[in-house]
């Protein structure tokens, strides 16, 4: 027992060496990976941080490029603005001295008695105004206009220079400034009257128009208003050489030739089911005789009949019940038999029936 015991001690013992040998190498090759992973993760927080400074990098540069871009966009844009403007400016000085020159052009000959319109007889009732707002200053916007009103007025308003002036320089200063505006009134009531008198020729001008439509309108044959609307007038489908003017439209002329006799037979057949139909809903319903069981006329025939009946009844043995023998079936004749007359057995019976109801009705009254 002894040496059992001592063998398992060397064994366990054993045992345990070997386990802590294992252990050991183990934490080692723990160590030494644990080592292995710090440093790489060194590494990579190293180039994450050269990676940042560069992305830095990269982000300034790009931003100095846009900011470069836009400048040079913007300049583009401020030196096309400054382009328009001067091309405005330049082209609002020529109509200034259009203006001027039409105004002075005015004032030397006097054109208020005269139409400021004129008819040329090839362009077909055309009529040229002067000073006609054009079509370019019809399609601008309120901006547009307000600018070029700021334009024209820095045009046409010129800065006063008051430094170093005397007083009788200044009162010939403002004397001059009165003159002008006296003139600027003037001009303005004048303007204002040639205004009045062109809305007068032009409705003068319309309603020529509108007569004269009117007249090509009946000449035509058509309706005095057919020229005078937005629209054209319709087309006249029919000859110039019938004697009548056709006025159906052209949908109606084509019905026309829609359908033929087909079409027409529909429709007689459509109409004759629809008189027949109402007919038949007008019409009252037939009322028939009533049976009256009190009647002793039906009361003798039902009493009649159910005791024949209760005779046949009485007479017929069924257990000594035997079957007629077939008759022999007459020869057919070639002429036609008479029909019983029942007619005036009805009649009488209709006759009876209407006079009890009236003997009734007189008793009831």
């Amino acid at each position: 027992m002894a040496e059992n015991e001592n063998e398992m001690e060397e064994r366990m013992r054993k045992k345990k060496e070997e386990e802590e040998a294992m252990w050991a190498d183990y934490i080692e090759q723990r160590k030494q990976q644990r080592a292995k992973e710090e440093e790489e993760l060194k590494k990579l927080k190293e180039r994450q941080v050269r990676r940042k400074a560069q992305r830095a990098d990269q982000e300034k540069q790009l931003l100095a490029m846009k900011k470069k871009q836009e400048e040079a966009k913007q300049k583009e844009i401020d030196e096309k603005k400054a382009k328009d403007a001067e091309a405005k400016r330049k082209r609002l000085e020529e109509s200034e001295k259009k203006r001027q020159a039409m105004l002075d052009a005015m004032k030397e000959k006097d054109t208020t008695a005269k139409p400021n319109f004129v008819i040329s007889k090839k362009g077909g009732g055309a009529v040229s105004i002067a000073g006609a707002v054009t079509k370019a200053d019809m399609i601008k916007t309120k901006e547009q206009l307000a600018e070029d009103k700021r334009v024209a007025m820095n045009l046409r308003m010129k800065k006063c220079e008051y430094d170093g002036l005397g007083e009788e320089q200044l009162r010939k200063k403002a004397a001059d400034l009165w003159d002008l505006i006296v003139q600027l009134e003037s001009e303005k009531y004048d303007l204002e009257e040639r205004r009045k008198r062109q809305d007068y020729d032009l409705k003068e001008l319309t309603e020529r128009q509108k007569q004269m439509n009117r007249n090509k309108a009946l000449k035509k044959g058509l309706d005095p208003e057919a020229f005078t609307g937005k629209y054209p007038p319709k087309i006249n489908t029919s000859s110039k050489y019938e004697r009548r003017v056709d006025r159906r439209t052209f949908g109606d002329k084509k019905v026309l030739f829609e359908g033929g006799w087909e079409e027409l037979y529909k429709q007689y057949v459509e109409k004759n089911w629809t008189e027949r139909m109402k007919e038949f809903k007008e019409k009252d319903t037939p009322k028939l005789m009533q049976w009256n069981p009190n009647n002793p006329r039906n009361r003798e025939t039902y009493e009649g009949r159910r005791e024949a009946f209760d005779d046949d009844d009485d007479e017929i043995d069924i257990m000594n019940f035997q079957p007629k023998e077939p008759e022999p079936e007459p020869q057919k004749q070639s002429f036609r038999q008479p029909t019983p007359e029942v007619q005036e057995d009805e009649e009488e019976e209709v006759e009876a029936e209407s006079e009890e109801e009236e003997e009734e009705e007189d008793e009831e009254e």
